[in-house]
């Protein structure tokens, strides 16, 4: 997927802000973005974040035969990987031309300047050494990634710790953490990358651009020195000549910026030991901030208990009286009733007409089924008698008995029609004396 291009209008806003002297996130055109480095649970992990691009660092190491022509030195390996997730433009797998060229900085800062003693990595000379492995990944892309790639290798390499051999003849012993407290490597100075981007043919400077302001300049210049005031590298790409002055300028920023970050590098890993050395909590779930859902924290509150019965009765006599609480229902219309706080549920009694009505509805119904038994008691005896009368035939098969009886089923219609008709009418004369009674009204 191809990284989303700038529009004409957005290009042109760009650059008629930066010909003002403005950028899109406040900041002037020499200021920083904000650096925060947060490590991990092991040493050699740290994540660093340069405004909002985020890069993960991670170092590792292992004994391995060292390299025919330098028998005694260590073996310093190098990665830089940009993936998908820190932006679309990334495609996994594949050497684009900006991380080949990333990943030729990142040794040039920090293999070509000796910041580190391979020396002291050496175990048997020619026969094994360690290898240190630096794993940078980018996690989200803003712009600058180099900046941040190096702070986050630098950082890693200065907090990571190797296990502690010994060799006794030809056997080397490599010792657990728990066995034997691991050692640190061996770090003369640490090289900062400062990036300069330049607009309008060198007219515009601005240092540390955004993803934004990349995408609209016409050059980029990259200066790695360490607080020393000691050039590591430079690098210019994009076409542009430079004058003399300009890159004396750069340098000149480069130097306070780098003091500046170097600074912070050495107070964020003196914390870090301190908090290990005391036992406290310490990795990249510590240094979320208490503000985020997935921080899991909540700040204590105090509470003050002294006084606690003088305050109460304060609060009642300052607070309003309670309201009049009804002990019945309010009825506003026959049949319904008024259900809340301090009030019964109940229902309110029926009017004196509804209440002969229910009790004619009553006596009409136990009349009706008194004519109801009186007619089934009737049936009942004219069907004995007619039982009586009839002759029972059995059939020549031993299997089963037949008996013949003729049906009869005049008596049932007859019964069944009479109950119909005489709960017809108790209906009809019911609602007729009903719709009187309303019209009364």
């Amino acid at each position: 997927m191809k990284a989303t291009p700038l529009s004409n209008c957005e290009r042109r806003f760009l650059l008629r802000a930066i010909e003002e002297r403005k950028r899109l996130d406040g900041r002037q055109c020499y200021d920083y973005r904000n650096v925060r480095i947060s490590f991990g649970a092991d040493y050699g992990c740290c994540i660093v974040e340069l405004g909002k691009t985020r890069v993960l660092a991670q170092v590792s190491c292992e004994l391995v035969p060292p390299k025919p022509n330098r028998p005694t030195e260590g073996i310093l390996f190098f990665n830089l990987e940009l993936s998908p997730m820190a932006a679309p433009g990334f495609e996994p797998g594949r050497q684009s031309e900006l991380l080949v060229k990333l990943n030729r900085l990142i040794e040039r800062c920090l293999r070509n300047s000796k910041c580190i003693d391979t020396e002291s990595l050496c175990v048997v000379a020619g026969e094994k050494v360690w290898q240190i492995r630096l794993d940078l990944h980018l996690l989200n892309h803003d712009g600058n990634i180099i900046d941040a790639a190096s702070i986050a290798g630098i950082v890693a390499l200065c907090h990571f710790r190797r296990p502690d051999v010994s060799v006794q003849g030809e056997e080397v012993t490599v010792y657990t953490p728990e066995e034997r407290d691991p050692v640190p490597l061996s770090i003369h100075h640490m090289p900062i990358c400062v990036s300069f981007a330049f607009f309008q043919q060198g007219t515009y400077l601005l240092v540390d651009p955004s993803e934004r302001e990349e995408c609209v300049m016409d050059g980029l210049l990259v200066i790695a020195m360490n607080k020393h005031r000691e050039i590591c590298t430079i690098q210019s790409s994009g076409g542009i000549m430079l004058v003399q002055d300009q890159v004396l300028r750069c340098s000149k920023i480069t130097a306070v910026k780098v003091a500046e970050i170097t600074e912070l590098i050495q107070k964020a890993l003196e914390n870090d030991q301190k908090v290990r050395k005391e036992g406290g909590k310490f990795g990249f779930a510590e240094s979320i901030p208490n503000q985020k859902i997935t921080a899991f924290k909540m700040d204590s509150a105090a509470v003050d208990t002294n006084n606690v019965e003088e305050q109460a009765e304060e609060i009642i006599t300052k607070a309003d009286p309670p309201s009049e609480a009804f002990a019945k229902p309010i009825l506003h219309t026959p049949g319904t009733a008024q259900i809340g706080e301090g009030i019964e549920n109940s229902w309110g009694d029926l009017e004196e007409s509804e209440r002969e009505e229910a009790a004619e509805e009553e006596g009409e119904s136990e009349a009706a089924a008194f004519e109801c038994r009186e007619m089934e008691t009737e049936d009942t005896s004219t069907m004995r008698e007619t039982k009586k009368d009839e002759p029972i035939v059995l059939s020549d098969s031993e299997e089963e008995e037949v008996v013949i009886l003729e049906p009869q089923e005049l008596p049932k219609k007859t019964r069944t029609q009479t109950n119909s008709k005489q709960e017809n009418t108790s209906k009809k004369a019911f609602n007729k004396r009903r719709k009187k009674k309303r019209a009364a009204r």
